[in-house]
């Protein structure tokens, strides 16, 4: 990742946090779930993050069409992606072209049935 992008990253953290510890006043069991939306919110700013670093537009735009006919595929998908991004296996930008073979890769199998009639 840049290193701007990590900067604004850190800084969207911490106004969160504040928010949250505002909101949150010093009880304890709001505070507890408070800490978990922030690192939930956290976690998928990230990984919005990686997104739009490393799609193209034409690649972001299909991938959000897959998640929409398909969220649980289309969630496994981005996971994949991001995971391919933090490792540093991924040079420049996923395309159109790109995107199309990673869900041809990750599909499941198509199943066939055969009918014999008797």
């Amino acid at each position: 990742m840049s290193e701007n992008s990590d900067d604004e990253l850190e800084q969207l953290r911490e106004e969160r946090l504040e928010e949250l510890q505002d909101q949150a006043g010093g009880e304890g069991g709001e505070e507890a779930a408070a800490q978990r939306e922030a690192a939930q919110q956290q976690a998928e700013a990230q990984k919005k993050a990686l997104l739009r670093q490393y799609l193209s537009d034409d690649a972001r735009k299909r991938l959000n069409t897959v998640k929409m006919s398909k969220p649980d595929f289309g969630e496994k998908v981005e996971q994949q992606v991001v995971a391919l991004a933090q490792s540093g296996r991924i040079q420049g930008k996923i395309d159109d072209e790109k995107m199309r073979q990673i869900l041809n890769e990750l599909k499941p199998e198509e199943k066939s049935f055969d009918i014999r009639r008797r």
